[in-house]
């Protein structure tokens, strides 16, 4: 069965905010370890632990920041934030800008993929991934639908948030 979406363009915005949260939420322990640095002010008191601490997490969170800022200014990223329609299928999932131009997304090349209470995330690799909101899907099905090709492929577990179309 193939599902057909509405079509949807993706904020700039929206990207750099997902990425950072997903990027943290994977790499929490870059964070951790500074935190921990600091800690050690209280046993040993110097203001240059709690500096480094801080200076440490801000330009790890600054550099991951205008790395995703960056692909937003990619000519080759570009079609990733132009209003487009997808068509998923079992076989792949096709971003469409137009009925003559779009690109295909294989199910091999997803990593990951997280259901949300208003969205599904499809993570190609730490700066790429398909941000696809409930809204853009035209009827219950299509999400019923996208739900068991995600399961199909391994990809997402019977664990994830019950879905409400508006």
């Amino acid at each position: 069965m193939l599902i057909k979406t509405k079509k949807y363009k993706l904020e700039p915005a929206l990207y750099i905010k997902t990425a950072m949260l997903e990027l943290l939420k994977k790499q929490w322990w870059y964070i951790v370890g500074p935190v921990a640095l600091a800690c050690l002010a209280f046993i040993w008191p110097s203001w240059w632990f709690i500096s480094i601490a801080i200076l440490i997490v801000v330009l790890y969170l600054l550099f991951w920041a205008v790395q995703f800022a960056g692909v937003t200014q990619l000519e080759q990223n570009k079609m990733l934030f132009q209003k487009m329609n997808y068509e998923i299928d079992g076989r792949q999932i096709l971003m469409k800008i137009s009925e003559r131009q779009g690109m295909p997304v294989n199910w091999d090349m997803i990593k990951t993929a997280k259901k949300t209470k208003d969205h599904y995330l499809l993570s190609l690799s730490k700066a790429q991934f398909i941000y696809l909101p409930f809204n853009i899907f035209t009827n219950p099905n299509d999400l019923k639908m996208m739900d068991t090709y995600l399961k199909r492929k391994n990809l997402l577990t019977d664990n994830a948030p019950k879905t409400a179309v508006s």
